[in-house]
C-alpha cells in the first residue's frame, strides 16, 4: 500500500508545520528568559541570576524533551505515528501558552518541562512518518525540508520579536500565540493518513516485543548505542554552547536597543535553515562519516570563533553567527537522513527518539553546569561559550562510530 502524492504531500506539510512550531518553542526562551526573570524577580535580579535561570529554563525544556521524545517515539510505534504526533503538538502548545500567566520562575520553569514533553515527542513521530510516506529517492531532499522546519520556526519568531519587542514590560504575548499550534493537532488526530509501513508492521500477526526493550537486544544494542553518541553532540553543542550567543547579545545591547537579540537570532535562523537543509544532501553526497566529521570541525572552528574574535555590536558578528547556524546545524539535517535508516520499521519511531533525545539529558546537565561556570567565571558569556564549544570536538571521535546506511 502507498500513499497518493496528494496524501504524501499533506504528511510533509502537517509534519513541516508540526517542527516548524516546535522550533518556535526551542526559540521562545532564549529570546525571552531574560525578559521574563526581570519582570518575575523584580528587584532581585542580576545579571548573573538572570543568566543562571536561562540554564534552568533551557535545562527543564531539554528534561522534558528527552523524556518526552523517548516516551511519545515509544507510543507512536505502539499506536501510530499520526496520533502519537497530534498529541505532541497538543502537549506543547498547551502549556506554553499556560506560561502567559505564570506569576513565579518556578511556575515558568515547571511549564518549560511540560512543554518540553511535547517538544520531543513531535521529532521521532514527524521524521518516521514522512521517511516511510516518501520514496527512498525523495530522502535527502524531505528530510532537509523537514529539519529546515525547525529552524524556520525559530526565524518566524526572532522576526515576530523584531516587529514587537519581548521586553520586561511586554513578553506575555509570546505565550499567550503560543497556543495556537493546538488547531494543527487537532487536524492531524482527525485528517491525516497513518504510514503504510507502519499500518503493515502492525498487520503480520505477531506481537512485537516492546519498541524500547527490543532496541537493547543483542541485534540492535550497537546500532542504538551509536546513534545515541552521534545525536548527543550536536544537541549538547548547540544548547551549552552557541545558544549562550542570544542572552549575551541581549546583555550586551540592553534595553536601549531591544530587538538587537531578535537580530541575532535572526541571523543565526537564517543560516541554520540552510544548513538543516544541507546537512541530509551532505550525508546522501559524502557518506555518513566524512559529512560528519566535517560537521564537527566545523562547529567547532565556527563557533570558538564567534566568542573569541568577534562580540555583539561589532560590525563582523552578525555574519559570524550566520555562518555557525549554517554549520551547526547541519549536523540535524544529517541525522533527519540517518537515524531513521538505522531502525527497523516497528521500532523506528522509538528508536529516532531515543537516540535523538537521549543527548538532551547530556544537555540538560551541560545546561546546567554551563550555568554554574557562567557564576564562577563572573557572567563572562565569551569564555562560558568557548569553553563548552569543545563538545564539538568530541563529534571527530564519534565519527568512528558509525556505519554507512544500506
Amino acid at each position: 500500500m502507498t500513499l497518493s502524492p496528494r496524501a504524501r504531500i499533506a504528511v510533509l506539510v502537517a509534519s513541516f508545520l508540526g517542527l516548524l512550531f516546535d522550533g518556535v518553542e526551542l526559540g521562545l526562551m532564549p529570546l525571552a528568559s531574560l525578559s521574563v526573570s526581570k519582570n518575575l524577580l523584580g528587584d532581585a535580579f542580576t545579571p548573573a541570576l538572570g543568566g543562571d535561570w536561562f540554564a534552568r529554563f533551557t535545562a527543564a525544556l531539554m528534561l522534558g524533551a528527552a523524556i518526552g521524545g523517548i516516551t511519545l517515539g515509544d507510543i507512536g510505534d505502539r499506536i501510530g505515528r499520526t496520533r502519537a504526533m497530534g498529541w505532541s503538538i497538543l502537549v506543547y502548545s498547551g502549556f506554553a501558552a499556560m506560561g502567559a500567566w505564570a506569576q513565579t520562575q518556578e511556575q515558568m520553569l515547571v511549564l518549560r518541562f511540560l512543554v518540553g514533553l511535547g517538544v520531543g515527542g513531535m521529532w521521532p513521530n514527524g521524521i518516521a512518518l514522512v521517511a516511510e510516506c516518501w520514496p527512498k529517492a525523495s530522502k535527502p531532499v524531505v528530510s532537509g525540508v523537514m529539519m529546515a522546519g525547525l529552524n524556520t520556526g525559530i526565524l518566524t519568531l526572532s522576526q515576530l520579536a523584531r516587529i514587537w519587542p519581548i521586553t520586561p514590560d511586554s513578553w506575555r504575548w509570546i505565550f499567550t500565540i503560543s497556543g495556537a499550534p493546538a488547531l494543527l493537532g487537532i487536524v492531524i488526530l482527525v485528517a491525516l493518513p497513518e504510514s503504510p509501513e507502519w499500518l503493515a508492521s502492525r498487520s503480520k500477526g505477531r506481537k512485537p516485543a516492546p519498541p524500547l526493550r527490543e532496541l537493547f537486544q543483542p541485534a540492535l544494542i550497537r546500532t542504538t548505542l551509536a546513534a545515541i553518541a552521534v545525536s548527543a553532540i550536536p544537541m549538547m553543542g548547540g544548547w551549552s554552547a552557541s545558544k549562550w550567543m542570544i542572552p549575551w547579545s541581549d546583555a550586551v545591547a540592553g534595553a536601549a536597543n531591544a530587538q538587537y537579540k531578535a537580530s541575532t537570532q535572526s541571523w543565526w535562523a537564517i543560516g541554520a535553515t540552510i544548513g538543516a537543509m544541507s546537512g541530509s544532501q551532505l550525508a546522501a553526497w559524502l557518506g555518513a562519516r566524512r559529512s560528519y566529521l566535517l560537521i564537527s570541525a566545523g562547529a567547532l572552528v565556527t563557533t570558538v570563533s564567534m566568542f573569541q574574535f568577534t562580540a555583539p555590536l561589532r560590525p563582523g558578528f552578525p555574519a559570524v553567527v550566520f555562518t555557525q547556524g549554517v554549520i551547526g546545524t547541519t549536523f540535524f539535517g544529517w541525522l533527519a537522513y540517518y537515524l531513521p535508516s538505522l531502525f527497523p520499521v516497528h521500532v523506528r519511531s522509538t528508536g529516532s527518539g531515543l537516540a535523538y533525545n537521549s543527548g538532551r539529558f547530556g544537555t540538560a546537565a551541560g545546561v546546567l553546569g554551563a550555568g554554574m561556570l557562567f557564576g564562577a567565571l563572573g557572567g563572562d558569556y565569551s569564555r562560558v561559550g568557548t569553553i563548552c564549544s569543545m563538545i564539538y570536538g568530541f563529534g571527530i571521535l564519534a565519527i568512528w562510530l558509525v556505519r554507512e546506511p544500506a
